[in-house]
């Protein structure tokens, strides 16, 4: 019951174990990283750098006036332009691209947390936002699996980025075949992962591809990647995973003993309480589905969402869901 796994684009701030190229000349380092690269192709980038800025280099920061300015205050360079000519020709030449992992706080890289300025030369903080850079990532590439590698420590929105990763690189495979019959195939396996996150967006899902004649095959392939990048856009819920799996028990309701039907209850209960994770239930339900070979559940990619090997529960990350 092991799934094959579309390998993922993924492009990455280059000073993430790369390079040394952050302004101090020194590289960030990012554990997950190791974990990540057997399974997901990168595509390394440092937006500074490519805009002729050196290593090291003068700190730049964001001054909110009417617009966001890109400045290095101790040359006083004017990078806005620079920075929004390389992003436009950088994002729009990505044949391939499934998310970003970003640098976090970054005035070029930063996905929220960005500090703004009133001034250039000044120390009064304007707030906090998308680094330039990763504004015309989110304007151009919205729906995405877009991260920062300082939440991505936290276990739990690691789960979710790769969850969503996998699920658009695969959707990406279904789209090149352009079949009908792929997308019903994929909408099918991936039923109960949606149900997780969103059932009401994947019931709209289904509709879509009822829609389908022979002369709309295009709009509806556009029309059901731009809804299911929307039922990935928050992490799901315990609530709609415990309804999830009571959903799957009824496929072992008449094979299981009394005992087994206790202890999986318990577990729901536990699960709800915080007091166990996710996989503790996947476990046990991929065991029946293996034990009773239930063919439609194990092609389910529920139950696998992402590679196995990604899977480490280890969580030093601050952020949270």
């Amino acid at each position: 019951m092991y799934r094959k796994f579309t390998k993922p684009t993924v492009v990455i701030s280059k000073c993430l174990e790369f390079d040394s190229c952050r302004y101090n000349g020194l590289k960030i380092s990012f554990d997950p990283l190791d974990l990540m690269m057997p399974h997901i192709d990168f595509i390394p980038v440092c937006p500074e750098i490519e805009i002729g800025l050196g290593t090291p280099r003068d700190p730049i920061r964001i001054v909110q006036k009417k617009n966001l300015t890109l400045v290095q205050p101790s040359t006083n360079k004017k990078l806005t332009f620079s920075m929004n000519q390389f992003a436009n020709s950088f994002l729009n030449n990505l044949e391939t691209v499934d998310g970003f992992i970003l640098k976090a706080k970054s005035p070029s890289c930063g996905i929220k947390d960005a500090k703004y300025y009133f001034k250039q030369d000044k120390e009064q903080s304007a707030g906090k936002g998308p680094g330039l850079f990763t504004k015309k990532v989110i304007k151009v590439f919205p729906g995405l699996a877009i991260e920062d590698e300082g939440r991505l420590r936290n276990f739990h929105i690691r789960e979710h980025f790769f969850t969503k990763l996998f699920a658009l690189s695969s959707f990406r495979d279904t789209k090149k075949t352009k079949k009908i019959s792929s997308l019903i195939k994929y909408h099918a396996n991936n039923k109960f992962l949606m149900m997780a996150y969103n059932e009401k967006t994947m019931r709209k899902l289904g509709k879509i591809i009822a829609s389908y004649n022979k002369s709309n095959l295009t709009k509806v392939f556009r029309a059901y990647e731009k809804n299911l990048q929307l039922v990935f856009e928050k992490p799901y819920r315990r609530k709609t995973n415990v309804n999830v799996l009571m959903h799957v028990m009824g496929f072992f309701s008449k094979l299981l003993t009394q005992k087994e039907k206790k202890f999986i209850l318990h577990l729901f209960k536990q699960y709800s309480d915080r007091r166990v994770p996710l996989s503790a239930l996947i476990q046990v339900i991929r065991s029946w589905i293996t034990r009773y070979q239930n063919s439609y559940l194990e092609n389910q990619t529920y139950f696998e969402p992402y590679p196995f090997e990604l899977m480490d529960i280890s969580n030093s990350g601050k952020g949270n869901l």
